[in-house]
């Protein structure tokens, strides 16, 4: 937590749950990133959190953006974002959809199959697209195969056939995975794409982008990632071997690294109780849930560091459980978190670095329950 917002809680009153993010540390994580990646162009993925003050303090920055919906790209627009810098990466999307971001100056999409590149064909005539294919996201804590991207066997082909249908085939792109722990994916990935580049110049197309997606771990509290700073020298050095000659230009996409050590989620206590099944567990249900806006706690993938203000004494192991009547509203049971002995109902928890992924995944009102309070500062 940042002393701003620690300074925030002493001054505001707020009601629980509520997410806090400070905008000057989304600024830094910004900076830091643009200071060690020269050999990259950042987008900043807006799925990560597409709040309009973060937006407008990134666009402020200089920084591109990564849309994935209409809604995206008008909300880069309205923040004054010039098309150029915006980047169209969902691979599924609708025909109106893509007319709207070409009708408003967009010109870099995505796609990874012969229906995208028809509707984009029809929507965004001579647009720039890239071709997303898989690679291992092995490591991944929130993996992201399967639903996107092509083998990389068909990636020629589909260029080749996107180049027929008047669009004009301009790189490859790939995902590691959300929270990526191996920086081997990143290397192994860029290699496959410099023969994928080959292969094409083969076949006479002539491509410049490579889009090295996102994946840049954060720090969690649940066990070590590498450092932003070694992650990007061993990109750098991955690139300079599979890309012995000329660089193409190369795009990351950012999201959870720029945005989520930069807040905070404060939830109240609703109920201790001790359950006797197999064993006796200790279970602590919080206002907030899977539903309020913490999915990526699904399969415990994401573990958020949790404490409790102003409780002292001797800690042990607990469920940690939402507010909802749905029984897979539970966060972290099979690893269980620590937390004060003292714990009850009506204490404030803490849970940190939660500024990506949480209050674009709240429920509109599952149960009744309403979406999680916003406060950028």
């Amino acid at each position: 937590m940042t002393k701003k917002i620690e300074r925030f809680f002493d001054d505001a009153e707020t009601r629980t749950p509520c997410l806090v993010v400070d905008l000057d540390r989304v600024v830094e994580n910004h900076a830091c990133m643009a200071e060690l990646m020269t050999w990259g162009e950042i987008f900043y993925a807006v799925k990560a959190n597409p709040a309009p003050e973060i937006i407008a303090r990134l666009a402020a920055s200089g920084c591109a953006f990564d849309a994935a919906s209409p809604s995206e790209v008008a909300a880069c627009l309205k923040a004054g974002i010039a098309p150029d810098r915006i980047s169209y990466g969902n691979t599924v999307k609708k025909l109106s959809d893509i007319s709207f971001a070409a009708g408003q100056g967009v010109d870099l999409f995505a796609f990874d199959s012969v229906g995208e590149i028809e509707k984009l064909a029809a929507g965004a005539p001579g647009s720039s697209v890239v071709c997303r294919v898989v690679v291992s996201n092995d490591g991944a804590r929130w993996p992201l195969t399967r639903k996107f991207g092509c083998h990389s066997d068909e990636a020629v082909a589909l260029l080749k056939c996107a180049a027929g249908a008047g669009l004009r085939p301009a790189g490859i792109s790939f995902h590691v995975g959300s929270q990526q722990t191996d920086p081997a994916r990143w290397c192994e990935a860029i290699t496959l794409c410099a023969d994928l580049f080959a292969r094409a110049a083969d076949a006479g197309l002539s491509l410049d982008v490579l889009n090295l997606g996102g994946g840049f771990p954060v720090p969690y509290g649940d066990g070590a990632v590498p450092e932003l700073e070694t992650l990007s020298n061993m990109i750098d050095q991955a690139l300079d071997e599979a890309f012995s000659g000329a660089r193409p230009r190369v795009i990351v996409e950012p999201g959870r690294a720029i945005v989520a050590n930069a807040g905070v989620i404060r939830s109240e206590v609703i109920l201790v109780a001790e359950r006797a099944y197999d064993t006796t567990e200790r279970w602590v249900y919080l206002d907030v849930g899977r539903y309020g806006g913490l999915a990526e706690s699904e399969g415990e993938a994401i573990r958020y560091r949790m404490d409790a203000v102003g409780c002292d004494g001797p800690s042990g192991p607990v469920v940690v459980a939402g507010p909802t009547c749905d029984s897979h509203d539970v966060l972290y049971e099979n690893a269980m978190c620590v937390l004060p002995l003292v714990l009850k109902a009506g204490d404030i928890v803490t849970l940190h670095d939660t500024g990506a992924y949480t209050s674009t995944y709240a429920s509109v009102g599952f149960n009744g329950f309403a979406p999680l309070e916003e406060h950028y500062i």
